[in-house]
């Protein structure tokens, strides 16, 4: 058997520890495995006919290659957001120019086709691809062209529909956590109030969990629209209160105001998504305006996700890994690795496109408040998703 692997998306912690684990279970089941670079752009970009020049796009992986990459962060494979089932104009390799027509409002092209025919050549028996779910969803189209696919799921935002955890959240909850509460010596020593902006698009966990665990004094977060004058208010009698004259909000970046949109700039990517980043410097400059106050303005940003992961992210890319191949070894396909209630499980690949996993905000928000509230917790899984 040979298999590729590859990592799409954004970066996070725990990818290469993932794939470290892939290869040395495979070199042990006498599995060969082909690293493709740089996500779906890899097999986009490959060409077939000249497969001699093809390194960049491709490479053998054995356990030597491997052997220290679960000591950093990020992917030794590279990553992009390439879709090849929409290719627009400026991402078409010059070797397909002409070969598949753009159609649509958008003007893409689905090169699928040429995918298949990459994968054909290549020799691979089936994929592994880590991704979140707009990765995975080229990876569910593939599985319905019949291609063998063992999914993993990644995401900080931990918003993957069909499991409980995604490689790269914890990472990035302990890097906020931290982060939040060194923040607290210059919003203490300046008397400021603190808008500490997270990343979060459509899911406010990792901003509402950080929170949590930092004791932030209120959090904002992506499902629910907040009032501006009332967040003020809030933060001020929240400054007021603290002995050191300061006090701490955390805003995901997916976050809207009351009436307003959500922050966005840039070209959409190959998934119709257009970069976020914003709302905490808005929604700051508003709150000096409201109150008076002096503000401390913060985006986390990258610093979520560099560096090494955690060590539980560490246990659960490497038992994904390890369970991805297993199910290769047991003649399995079209499915995605996962956790549900604490235990490692697997579903149908197809789930992530089925439905979205946001915060439960009956059970985990106060709305009228802004900060976390945990309403109960007997019974509760670990990370409160």
């Amino acid at each position: 058997m040979r298999i590729g692997i590859l990592t799409g998306g954004g970066d996070v912690p725990g990818l290469n520890p993932c794939i470290k684990s892939v290869v040395n279970r495979c070199a042990a089941a006498g599995i060969e495995v082909v690293g493709i670079r740089r996500g779906w752009g890899g097999l986009l970009n490959y060409n077939p006919d000249h497969p001699e020049e093809q390194a960049e796009w491709v490479e053998t992986l054995t356990p030597a290659d491997v052997r220290t990459i679960d000591r950093y962060g990020g992917t030794h494979l590279h990553t992009s957001r390439t879709n090849p089932a929409r290719v627009r104009p400026d991402m078409m390799p010059a070797f397909l120019e002409g070969k598949y027509a753009y159609a649509g409002a958008k003007q893409t092209a689905d090169c699928t086709p040429h995918v298949l025919r990459a994968i054909e050549q290549l020799g691979i028996d089936a994929l592994v691809p880590i991704g979140g779910d707009d990765t995975l969803s080229f990876a569910v189209r593939l599985h319905q062209e019949g291609v063998r696919v063992i999914a993993i799921p990644k995401t900080m935002d931990n918003d993957v529909f069909g499991t409980d955890y995604c490689i790269g959240f914890s990472t990035a909850v302990t890097r906020s956590v931290e982060a939040i509460n060194a923040l607290r010596t210059p919003s203490g020593s300046h008397e400021r109030i603190a808008v500490i902006e997270l990343f979060g698009r459509n899911s406010g966990e990792t901003a509402l969990i950080s929170a949590y665990l930092s004791d932030a004094d209120r959090a904002i977060i992506s499902e629910v629209p907040f009032d501006i004058e009332r967040l003020a208010e809030l933060a001020l009698a929240d400054k007021r209160r603290n002995p050191s004259n300061y006090s701490i909000v955390v805003i995901s970046e997916g976050a809207s105001m009351l009436g307003g949109q959500i922050v966005e700039y840039g070209q959409e990517d190959a998934y119709g998504h257009r970069k976020l980043g914003g709302i905490g410097v808005i929604a700051g400059e508003a709150i000096k305006q409201l109150t008076g106050a002096d503000i401390v303005n913060q985006q986390l940003a990258y610093l979520m996700r560099a560096g090494a992961p955690d060590s539980l992210d560490r246990m659960v890319a490497i038992s994904f890994g390890n369970l991805a191949v297993d199910q290769l070894l047991q003649g399995h396909a079209g499915r995605m690795v996962a956790l549900q209630a604490g235990q490692y499980t697997t579903v149908p690949v197809d789930t992530c496109i089925q439905g979205t996993k946001r915060v439960d905000v009956e059970e985990l928000y106060d709305a009228a408040a802004y900060r976390p509230r945990v309403r109960h917790m007997l019974g509760k899984p670990m990370f409160l998703y």
